[in-house]
């Protein structure tokens, strides 16, 4: 049996989210929460990364009574919101897409049943420091658990920031590239973390020069939210230390709204790709921020006019204290169904879950077939193979 939304109210929406994605007016019942072209009140700047509920406060971005509250939050998990994103943030707007993801909450001292510290199983799967080698031809290498920002959604939360793991030492270092060198299999080296890009240029250099003195090692991939939240970190120098010759660099862009693609992001992704480096774009699926078929249209074709292909649409993770982020597994199924059809197959990510215990990565995305019979992008089912 097909599973698809066949009520009257999933036609209507995507009917208008194709007119309005069309060009013409936006449905107000359609979607309530995307706000990408609403800029946030004038405020005084910030200019240096705010790392503590008491500077939120003194910026602006949280009221002084909330303060309490979240200065226990903060005591648990890491803060920090670089300038650029703080400047997007509307402190009058309680569901404001920008803060959700950067702001803490009370709500991240809640433990819902099935949450976890690791996860996806990162652990279970770290043969050495800084190494996960969930899959046969790739490992994940992880030279720092620092970030530009700190995600309240993290799924390494308990991992990353001042209190989390520390950066590899120089022996640590030596010892997952050791590892790396010894297995032939690995095809793809994704530099995580933290994030590799708030790493010196100098320091990059050295990691893309040891990487490309591995032979078997044909892909390097980074992933980073630093082009968005931090992009006057992309410099010429940063970029140049990611070029190869003999190897194919990838950086995948981790941005959940359209209003993280600033002019300025743009220009910093422009920089990576105009150098040659391909760029992904990774995006989590969150309540309040792009559960919308509206919002997530508008990232993803933001995605592609910046050149950046879209890439994974992830699924929630079971992090601590996330529950009130989250959606459901069928949420996320109809809001990709609405753009099946509605929006170019250029901005299509694929929606997947991390299978928590660390058994590995699924597509979880609407299915459209059943014996004898395929859904079209309307909601009609049709015969296939097709009769006489």
């Amino acid at each position: 049996m097909i599973h698809y939304l066949s009520s009257s109210d999933w036609r209507v929406s995507q009917g208008l989210l194709r007119t309005a994605l069309a060009g013409g007016a936006k449905p107000a019942n359609l979607l309530p929460r995307s706000k990408s072209r609403i800029s946030p009140p004038l405020m005084p700047p910030v200019t240096k990364t705010l790392r503590d509920a008491r500077s939120l406060a003194e910026a602006g971005l949280i009221p002084p009574e909330r303060l309490p509250a979240l200065e226990a939050v903060a005591a648990r998990y890491a803060v920090a919101i670089t300038p650029a994103m703080a400047a997007l943030i509307d402190p009058a707007n309680a569901n404001d897409p920008i803060a959700r993801q950067f702001v803490p909450s009370p709500e991240e001292l809640v433990a819902s049943p099935g949450e976890d510290g690791d996860p996806i199983g990162d652990v279970i799967h770290s043969p050495v420091d800084g190494i996960v080698h969930r899959y046969p031809d790739r490992v994940l290498l992880k030279p720092t658990h620092t970030c530009a920002v700190y995600c309240r959604f993290c799924f390494r939360r308990e991992m990353v920031g001042p209190e989390g793991l520390l950066n590899l030492t120089p022996a640590q270092l030596d010892a997952a590239l050791a590892y790396i060198a010894g297995r032939p299999e690995i095809w793809e080296v994704i530099v995580t973390g933290g994030d590799p890009f708030v790493l010196s240029p100098r320091r990059l250099a050295e990691l893309m020069d040891r990487l490309e003195a591995i032979p078997h090692v044909r892909i390097v991939r980074f992933h980073t939210r630093v082009p968005a939240v931090e992009p006057s970190l992309v410099t010429d120098d940063l970029v140049g230390a990611l070029k190869r010759t003999t190897k194919t660099v990838y950086v995948a862009l981790h941005a959940n709204h359209v209003r993280e693609l600033t002019p300025a992001a743009r220009a910093a992704c422009a920089r990576i790709i105009d150098a040659g480096i391909p760029m992904l774009s990774q995006t989590v699926l969150l309540r309040g921020v792009n559960d919308d078929p509206m919002a997530l249209a508008e990232l993803m074709r933001a995605f592609v006019e910046t050149r950046i292909r879209p890439y994974y649409l992830h699924h929630g993770d079971h992090a601590p204290g996330t529950a009130h982020l989250r959606t459901t597994l069928a949420e996320g199924q109809a809001i990709m169904k609405a753009l099946r059809g509605a929006v170019s197959g250029l901005a299509q990510p694929t929606y997947v879950l991390d299978i928590p215990g660390g058994h590995g990565k699924v597509p979880v995305g609407p299915n459209y077939l059943a014996e004898g019979a395929v859904e079209d992008p309307n909601g009609a089912v049709r015969p296939y193979p097709p009769t006489a």
